[in-house]
């Protein structure tokens, strides 16, 4: 092994708050080569990324570090602001977990880059602009030179994290540490992006610390891996060592409570309730439902007004006792679908009938008689919950509302009653959403939309944002509350291993319109369409072995935009009139084998050129 370029011994950073001193990290020693990646593990909380930052010379005011951190052999701690300015974003950068709040809004992509040239390598001018053109096309991002000159409000998800990249790595630095670089990404933007660093890593002799709580990035991307809980590590070693052989209890937990795609039920873990039967009535007929926004893209008094189609046209039926699972990637139509089934947002056409009724033209005051039936999770539940109200107040609102005549005391026995259904104990009734973890407030979520006992359970991404064992949790608390109340639920999430743990049904969008339907087995087993292998592909899975030897179905660029009409058609080109505004042919649903659907597409002959461009009109 060649030196290491970064090593870390005794390191211990202590925080001074109002409530004493907190200890949170406590003694870490590791070492990264050059060319190696190492993982940092651990759930929120472990010091994972004080860790990275400490490294950086990047620690809060109120912050004490103890110990060495040597780059390169020059050590860190208490390292001059001079000497620090002249090794960050030149000799080792960071990409931070939220790309937008990191991108400066008022400045371009192009400024900030040129902007690290300047202060680094004295590059200014057409040179600077041809090395950032260069790596915003290294990144994959299409129309590179256009990108310079756009803000990052203007870029996806997966764009931001790419220029994030592309920034870190202008400077050809030694050591690139990466905290939860993929969390909020796609599934196949995560790949494209863990693709990218890999390359990195492989061709220009990168080190990278990559720090995350997905066991299956791990698996595909780290050499080493460093486990940690509470400030301290627990257990190190290589990839095989950490998968295969776990020595530590919470090395086992952690990956005992990774979600795996090609294992929907784990011994231990409640199992799906089961599937009803086609003769049960439906609770949902949801039947060509379309949702369309009025988008203004010439800006000013003279713009021109295209529609956005969110949702283009979905069926599909939704029994009692039954999880239906909406999967695809940011913008596919996941939430506004979900929405447009509650009457949140209006439809712009089909209908949505509810136990027989079609709801879509109800009136407000029809549906808040019908809301006692219809709830909702969403996805961050500190936004959802009321800061000012304690949890019973909030878990006890929704009662408030549908059932006046209880009394206040019936109404807090209620809800004392109920949450240790969700596992809360009673004792947090009295508590505040900042003063629980976000797992125990989303537990609250699912409290107060399950207080009214609903016949139908929405969870938009409800969890996405936790920490693998409280995803776990919160899982098999979904799957025990259905079997007791025989519940419908649609379960939306990016994450294709969790929904085919809670899902009976599968479906996958894409730009508003359905591209397969089918039972959890059945879509994972014999995908069909293009999109669908594509997907579940991208997803990594906690096995160092078979992400090394996995061959992967790719999808080459972004999302293309979706006011271009010819952008649903991307799998069937053989139709498309070329003009982004025609109406184009919509690809029919076929019955491939009984209850397994799949939309009309071309021969699948590789992926390259599988996205449209996005037009300049678009």
């Amino acid at each position: 092994m060649s030196d290491p370029i970064l090593s870390v011994r005794d390191l211990k950073i202590d925080f001074d708050t109002p409530d004493g001193t907190v200890n949170a990290v406590k003694g870490t020693s590791f070492e990264v080569a050059p060319g190696e990646c190492v993982g940092i593990v651990g759930e929120s909380g472990s010091g994972k990324s004080q860790s990275a930052l400490a490294a950086m010379g990047l620690i809060a005011d109120n912050g004490t570090v103890t110990g060495s951190v040597k780059f390169g052999g020059q050590e860190m701690v208490g390292a001059k602001a001079s000497t620090l300015r002249k090794v960050r974003g030149a000799q080792m950068s960071m990409i931070f977990q939220d790309p937008l709040t990191s991108l400066t809004p008022h400045m371009t992509v192009g400024a900030q880059m040129r902007e690290v040239l300047a202060l680094h390598k004295g590059l200014k001018g057409e040179a600077a602009t041809k090395r950032c053109v260069d790596w915003l096309e290294q990144v994959r991002i299409p129309e590179a030179r256009r990108r310079l000159d756009q803000f990052p409000h203007e870029l996806s998800g997966g764009m931001r994290q790419r220029v994030m990249v592309a920034i870190a790595m202008l400077c050809g630095p030694k050591l690139l540490l990466a905290d939860e670089p993929t969390t909020a990404l796609d599934v196949t933007v995560q790949a494209q992006v863990l693709d990218l660093m890999y390359d990195l890593k492989k061709d220009t002799g990168t080190g990278i610390v990559l720090i995350t709580h997905d066991m299956g990035v791990v698996a595909r991307m780290c050499d080493r891996v460093v486990v940690m809980k509470d400030g301290e590590i627990v257990e190190t070693g290589t990839s095989d060592d950490i998968f295969y052989a776990p020595q530590h209890d919470y090395t086992k937990m952690l990956l005992n409570a990774v979600p795996r795609i090609d294992q929907p039920n784990r011994e231990g873990r409640p199992k799906l309730g089961e599937v009803p039967q086609a003769a049960t009535e439906p609770l949902v007929k949801a039947r060509d439902v379309k949702v369309q926004f009025p988008v203004n893209i010439g800006g000013g008094l003279f713009g021109k007004t295209k529609m956005l189609r969110a949702v283009d046209g979905v069926s599909f039926d939704l029994r009692p006792g039954e999880t239906l699972g909406v999967v695809g990637e940011s913008g596919c139509g996941k939430s506004t679908l979900a929405r447009a089934v509650l009457n949140l947002v209006p439809s712009t056409a089909g209908t949505v009938a509810w136990m027989g009724r079609d709801i879509t033209q109800a009136s407000h005051k029809e549906m808040n008689n019908l809301r006692d039936d219809l709830q909702i999770v969403f996805q961050d539940p500190l936004a959802s919950l009321d800061p000012r109200m304690t949890i019973g107040q909030s878990i006890a609102e929704p009662l408030t509302v549908h059932k006046p005549e209880l009394s206040k005391a019936e109404r807090e026995k209620q809800v004392k009653d109920f949450l240790p259904r969700v596992g809360l104990s009673p004792a947090l009734i009295n508590r505040y959403p900042h003063e629980l973890s976000g797992g125990q407030n989303q537990r609250v979520g699912i409290a107060r939309a399950m207080i009214l006992r609903p016949k139908l359970l929405v969870c938009d991404e409800a969890v996405s944002a936790l920490d693998v064992s409280v995803q776990a949790q919160v899982v098999d608390l979904l799957i025990e509350l259905q079997k007791e109340f025989d519940l419908a639920m649609i379960f939306i999430s990016h994450d294709l291993s969790v929904v085919r743990e809670i899902s009976h049904r599968i479906m996958v969008l894409y730009l508003g319109k359905v591209v397969e339907l089918a039972d959890r087995h059945a879509i994972y087993e014999d995908a069909r369409h293009p999109y669908t292998k594509a997907l579940i592909s991208a997803v990594p899975t906690p096995d160092p072995k078979f992400e090394r030897g996995k061959d992967r179905v790719k999808l080459h660029g972004d999302l293309p935009s979706p006011l271009d009409r010819r952008s649903p058609l991307r799998f069937m080109k053989s139709v498309i009139v070329d003009d982004p505004d025609a109406e184009q042919y919509n690809p029919k649903l076929i019955e491939v084998a009984p209850g397994h659907l799949v939309a009309e597409h071309d021969p699948y002959e590789g992926v390259e050129g599988l996205y449209l461009k996005r037009t300049e009109a678009a």
